[in-house]
């Protein structure tokens, strides 16, 4: 049986790659490290909707400490959307995989992969360059299909589910765009 660290966005997005990856004989360990999170209050909610999760699943889930120092520096001077998000993506993933390869893991992967909002040809370009890096193997899955039936299931159960990515820059984005919604068009 092959051990699987899985980076961890959210306890939604965990649900459905956790499931697929169980089915497939992988023994799995989480990572939830997402020092993009902002503000702490919302990395809390995060965090703690995980951890609920994570007890009913049985799924053993580390905790880095949380470090948004880390994501503003990476990210400093190239806040444009796809920029910053190649970055951020990067930095998560770079990090689960030298976890894994520290704790003997046979591989890494991410729950990033379920989102219909995140690149998934990109992601799968930085888990593959990180694991030439590492020497640790990427497991790569298009874990979109499961995306719906996921944030379902997170409703079902009363699971916390956020209203944006998680940085800033994605709140901002979010608050700019129902500001267009709700403003009458200027003639």
């Amino acid at each position: 049986m092959k051990e699987l660290l899985l980076h961890a966005c959210c306890a939604p997005c965990l649900i459905y790659p956790l499931e697929r990856l169980k089915e497939k004989g992988f023994e799995v360990t989480g990572l939830f490290y997402n020092p993009n999170i902002h503000p702490f209050s919302e990395y809390k909610n995060r965090m703690q909707a995980v951890k609920n999760f994570s007890a009913t699943v049985n799924i053993l889930i580390e905790y880095p400490e949380y470090n948004p120092k880390e994501f503003f520096r990476a990210v400093n001077l190239r806040e444009a959307y796809q920029v910053r998000c190649s970055i951020c993506w990067s930095e998560r993933l770079a990090k689960t995989a030298k976890a894994a390869k520290e704790k003997g893991f046979d591989c890494f992967s991410t729950t990033l992969l379920v989102s219909p909002y995140q690149n998934q040809e990109v992601l799968k370009k930085i888990g593959k360059d990180i694991s030439i890096e590492t020497g640790i193997d990427f497991y790569y899955e298009d874990f979109r299909p499961g995306f719906k039936e996921s944030h379902d299931k997170a409703h079902k159960l009363g699971i916390y589910c956020q209203k944006y990515c998680g940085c800033i820059y994605s709140e901002i984005e979010k608050h700019e765009k129902s500001k267009i919604k709700i403003l009458p068009n200027p003639k």
